[in-house]
């Protein structure tokens, strides 16, 4: 307390100058209209410059929480296509239409974790069992596949990544209708390779790859990537044909699990035939 006195007394002389620029600034607002309508206009723009700024930070800290929204906001939307859904025709109906039955769910969630320099790369997804993923369902990000659902606990759940050399998936070239499969063997996190296309089938730089759906993991016609070289080798018996991955594997935030509806009843009815 001695010390407060102490810089008081020292600080006499600015304190009483500042004191009295306030208390003339105080007189000078309340003397008139003018002054007073001047005073009361700069206010309001500093008040209205801070809650900006304020805004701003509030916005910026609460980006997770938007993203949690738009991701939501696009599961929902994607379950809505007609992509997600196949046509369906009742005995009983008369009228010329078609009926549509949902064949696909998408499931958003957010990358946890993720590798990209190992030959068996794979990523953690910040859901389980309990929001209905299960081993074997796709994982696609915005531009393009992700990956495979390889295990789940009831709140998370490890993806095997499409950089991963032990993993094929059935890839569609849609302008020429050829079927291959994609495999990361070029041990570049941006590029993979397309085997399995014939030599007769005239690819080229540019072609459009993408998700042939026949392997019950993808819809038809996911991205998968655009063809960036051909070899046409004399001695093999397949194009070699390299792609630049339609998603960035380096940068993943939010992805969606895509669940097939009626993988189980056609998993089931072709178990019986196999047990025969």
């Amino acid at each position: 307390m001695r010390d407060l006195f102490r810089f008081l007394w020292r600080s006499r002389s600015t304190l009483l100058f500042i004191g009295l620029m306030v208390l003339s600034f105080l007189w000078l607002a309340n003397g008139n209209d003018h002054h007073r309508a001047q005073t009361f206009t700069s206010s309001q723009a500093a008040i209205g410059t801070l809650y900006g700024w304020r805004d701003q930070v509030v916005r910026y800290t609460d980006l997770d929480g938007e993203n949690e929204i738009l991701a939501a906001a696009q599961a929902e939307m994607m379950n809505r296509m007609r992509s997600s859904y196949l046509n369906s025709s009742a005995p009983f109906v008369v009228v010329n239409d078609t009926l549509l039955q949902q064949q696909y769910k998408y499931i958003s969630t957010r990358v946890l974790n993720s590798t990209t320099s190992k030959q068996k790369n794979f990523l953690t997804l910040d859901k389980g069992s309990k929001a209905g993923l299960a081993a074997g369902m796709g994982v696609i990000a915005a531009n393009g596949i992700v990956g495979v659902v390889r295990e789940c606990s009831p709140r998370f759940s490890t993806v095997t990544s499409v950089l991963n050399s032990s993993w094929n998936i059935s890839v569609l070239n849609p302008r020429t209708e050829h079927f291959g499969l994609l495999n990361w063997d070029t041990a570049d996190p941006t590029t993979a390779r397309v085997k399995d296309i014939p030599k007769h089938a005239r690819i080229v730089v540019g072609d459009t790859i993408v998700t042939g759906g026949d392997d019950r993991v993808f819809p038809k016609g996911v991205p998968v990537g655009v063809v960036e070289s051909v070899v046409n080798d004399d001695g093999a018996v397949a194009l070699d044909i390299i792609v630049r991955l339609s998603h960035d594997m380096t940068r993943i935030g939010h992805v969606w699990v895509v669940t097939d509806l009626l993988k189980l009843e056609r998993d089931t009815l072709e178990a019986k035939l196999d047990a025969e």
